[in-house]
């Protein structure tokens, strides 16, 4: 016998209508699967733990005392600039139909694509990263092969996993959070209990161990990728608002409550490794039996703790990345399944496809991860795929919320949804803007601009593919008309 549909997804099913586009995702998740898709891909235990080495280098000990409040504090400007949009207008699309919708398809065009540049980099840097933390784990030798092939059965797992449906990915999730939760509270509560305490001033000290010649106020800039990373994919709330009931209101609670809650947990964890550093030096120069450097969060948790709990710690660690990374693949998807349903893909046709049984845009979940895999073996160097990956990011979330500022007034200013800013509306978007101008011209610095070379690069060729063709081929999301180029 059929349940009953719910008149909620009814009303939802409707308001997607209204844009021009049939319900063919399985509408079925909640308000806490909404916010533990975006919280898993933030995962504190994988951006604060992965880099944290980095961040250590840079500023020490202080990078976590001051570093990450700061990046929180702006994170929670941008967040809240996007939840607004997120309420107005609720869409796989996100950002790509909120830019289009504000400043026209060739703005929706060029947001989509930086969107997916970066999503596609984050899948790297999350994957690679579960890979350098489970590879010494397995007692695998961490030799560059060794890493390629652990981190291609990760990628393996979450396309699979995606691919048979979203009911299984929305349950994973909300698993993941306990996992992150208890995760945390178990690592900072064997810390505090069990391992040996530096003062507390120790948390707040001023060190650099950077090996470029940078000043201390220098590097510690430079050190907040360390948080600047952690917090992306906060945005994955909104690209799933065609699988959300009542996504103008979840989808933006999802998205802030993700951040707050990132905010204050993560916090609490970097204060906990910190201040159990026995020898900072130590921990930044660790290296296995086979001369390969040990992630700095492994050698502070075995010299804490000792091997067996550190390795066990460190491995529960490595399950939240995997779900974060399992997280990232559906979010990644989802644009991806959005801009071809628009033709703004070339082979839109095959990637905006949907498998019939689950229900799951499956061609566009194979693309990330294969796109994924061949992002990590191009970086390099770890830091230059995250700042990729957070420069591209930061650059899609930001240009609807300008937009937004400057459409105020004009015919094309979105209708407030049941989320909204109010009157604090244009300051809290200004400090977004000013925020992702100075994270991308940071981030663009390190390992001889490689980063702002490869996001230069980026943007000319989308400036002239879209100059040379595609702004006559592309039409935009369908309300603006019928879009073209399917199947191309």
């Amino acid at each position: 016998m059929n349940q009953p549909r719910n008149p909620v997804v009814g009303e939802d099913d409707q308001d997607l209508s209204r844009l021009g586009y049939a319900q063919e995702l399985f509408r079925s998740m909640g308000g806490f699967s909404n916010f533990a898709i975006s919280f898993s891909i933030i995962s504190i235990l994988t951006g604060a733990v992965t880099l944290y080495g980095y961040g250590l280098k840079m500023g020490g000990p202080a990078q976590m005392a001051w570093g990450w409040p700061l990046v929180a504090f702006f994170t929670l400007m941008v967040v809240m600039s996007m939840a607004e949009l997120a309420s107005s207008l609720p869409t796989s699309g996100a950002m790509y139909h909120w830019s289009a919708q504000l400043g026209g398809k060739g703005w929706g065009w060029l947001t989509a694509w930086l969107n997916i540049v970066g999503q596609i980099a984050a899948i790297a840097g999350i994957d690679y990263g579960c890979a350098l933390f489970l590879t010494p784990l397995l007692g695998i030798e961490s030799t560059t092969t060794n890493l390629l092939l652990v981190y291609g059965a990760i990628l393996l797992s979450h396309a699979l996993i995606n691919h048979f449906g979203i009911s299984l990915v929305s349950w994973l999730n909300d698993f993941s959070v306990t996992v992150h939760i208890v995760g945390v509270v178990v690592i900072v509560g064997a810390l505090l209990l069990f391992a040996p305490q530096q003062p507390v001033g120790f948390f707040f000290s001023r060190v650099t161990s950077n090996t470029d010649g940078w000043s201390y106020e220098w590097a510690f800039i430079l050190g907040l990728l360390q948080a600047m990373w952690t917090f992306t994919g906060y945005d994955a709330s909104a690209s799933v608002s065609e699988e959300t009931i009542d996504p103008r209101r979840r989808a933006p609670w999802g998205m802030v409550l993700a951040v707050v809650v990132s905010a204050v947990v993560g916090y609490l964890l970097l204060f906990a490794l910190t201040v159990s550093i026995g020898d900072l030096s130590a921990v930044l120069s660790a290296r296995d039996a086979g001369g390969n450097e040990v992630p700095a969060v492994i050698a502070v948790l075995t010299a804490a703790l000792g091997e067996r709990a550190g390795g066990l710690f460190s491995a529960l660690a490595a399950m939240a990345m995997w779900f974060c990374g399992l997280s990232a693949v559906t979010w990644s998807s989802r644009i991806i399944y959005a801009f071809a349903r628009d033709g703004g893909l070339p082979g839109s046709k095959f990637w905006r496809q949907v498998h019939a049984g689950h229900q799951t845009p499956a061609p566009a979940i194979w693309l990330c991860v294969v796109l994924g895999f061949l992002a990590a073996v191009y970086s390099g160097a770890y830091a230059v795929i995250t700042s990729i990956s957070t420069i591209g990011l930061y650059l899609s979330y930001i240009i609807p919320v300008w937009l937004h500022w400057r459409a105020r007034g004009t015919s094309r200013q979105l209708v407030p949804g049941p989320w909204h800013l109010g009157r604090w509306s244009r300051l809290v978007n200004l400090l977004a803007i000013f925020w992702v101008v100075f994270l991308c011209l940071v981030l663009s610095i390190p390992d001889g601009y490689r980063t702002g070379k490869s996001i230069l690069g980026v943007l000319i060729v989308l400036g002239l593919w879209y100059l040379l063709r595609e702004r006559h081929h592309f039409s935009g999301p369908h309300w603006m008309g019928k879009a073209s180029g399917e199947g191309e």
